[in-house]
């Protein structure tokens, strides 16, 4: 029965994405055939539908393949460095979330483990995830504390995204013009400003309560609930973050930086397409996409992505073609490193105890 539900819950999602992906191929296959038949004297609105999509799914596929095959060379190399450069900065945040509560790992033992991290979320679609891998093997090395390495990579996750959600909300500012001119854009923003309402009030009750203040009874409650002193001893975990005032701020600094590397990325990575695209405005809308994008609609976002990037970049006047190509080449960048994290992890799986890890993870999801 568990498994129908996993099946259920994967497939859906799975579902989705590939509809998304073939919305958005189909979209802009259907400009470039008109575009095409425009280009060669032939009246597009007197066609049939069938007429129509022949022609887009003969020309787009091809005008997408050029615009993939022309990026340049250097320029994607660079993008792949500073792909790897925001990842390398989330270790070394993790690093500091793991020793606020005491427990070590060394930074070339948490780059590897966060890079078999980075692969099993990119290529497991069920519930054993690069999370989970990540908590179990920090447990693993710190004397079985579990609780607190869930914790910290609960913790960690919460930061970055929060950081990435204000620094979205920052980055309105000096783009509110474009927003206010642009429906589409302005409504993910407001998405974006809600999420960012909402996680702030998360991370305030987790790192500093008061909830037991108004409702005595609060733990009470808590404890009754399944795994409850697991859950207790969570948030206690969690207090502890609340109290390192410099953690939150370096933490919090860090991420920031980790933004502008990620934008700096699709930055490079747009001049590779030879698209002149405003840096100003990618600081506002690189976060966007990312924030919404990170919500678990489809697997690793994708098709929820690119169907942003060609809605979102339209509104600066990058074609669609450009833009999905954009997309399609920042995934395969991440692809590109979790690629390097499955390498990691059948180089070093039984030096490192990967192995065993993995197993327990999924003992424990069964």
């Amino acid at each position: 029965m568990k498994s129908l539900k996993t099946c259920w819950s994967v497939g859906w999602r799975v579902a989705l994405c590939v509809l998304l992906l073939l919305w958005i191929f189909h979209t802009i296959f259907l400009n470039q055939g008109r575009l095409w038949s425009q280009q060669n004297g032939m009246q597009w609105e007197q066609m049939s539908r069938d007429q129509q999509w022949h022609l887009a799914w003969s020309n787009g596929p091809r005008e997408l393949w050029h615009t993939l095959y022309s990026v340049h060379p250097g320029a994607l190399l660079l993008s792949v460095i500073l792909f790897g450069l925001a990842l390398w900065l989330g270790v070394v945040r993790w690093r500091m979330v793991l020793a606020v509560q005491g427990l070590d790992l060394s930074l070339l033992r948490a780059t590897r483990i966060s890079l078999v991290a980075q692969f099993f979320n990119s290529f497991l679609l069920g519930s054993t995830g690069g999370d989970l891998i990540k908590a179990f093997y920090a447990a693993r090395e710190t004397h079985h504390k579990k609780t607190e390495a869930v914790t910290t990579v609960f913790v960690d996750r919460l930061l970055g995204l929060w950081a990435m959600l204000l620094f979205a909300g920052v980055m309105m500012v000096p783009n509110s013009q474009m927003l206010l001119q642009h429906h589409d854009l302005a409504a993910a923003a407001l998405v974006v400003l809600a999420m960012l309402v909402a996680l702030t009030f998360v991370l305030i009750v987790a790192f500093w309560g008061g909830v037991s203040k108004r409702f005595p009874r609060a733990r009470h409650y808590l404890r009754r609930l399944p795994k409850g002193e697991l859950l207790e001893r969570s948030l206690d975990s969690c207090r502890q973050f609340g109290k390192e005032k410099m953690f939150l701020l370096k933490a919090v600094a860090l991420s920031l930086v980790a933004n502008i590397v990620l934008v700096l990325q699709i930055s490079v990575l747009g001049g590779g397409l030879d698209q002149s695209i405003s840096f100003t405005a990618l600081l506002v809308i690189v976060p966007i996409i990312t924030c919404i994008s990170a919500l678990p609609i489809t697997p690793n976002g994708l098709g929820v992505r690119e169907q942003l990037f060609v809605r979102m970049l339209a509104v600066i006047a990058i074609p669609g073609t450009a833009a999905l190509s954009l997309s399609l080449l920042a995934s395969a960048e991440g692809l590109f490193w979790s690629l390097i994290g499955g390498v990691v992890y059948f180089g070093v799986r039984e030096k490192e105890h990967l192995s065993e890890v993995t197993h327990e993870t999924m003992a424990e999801n069964n």
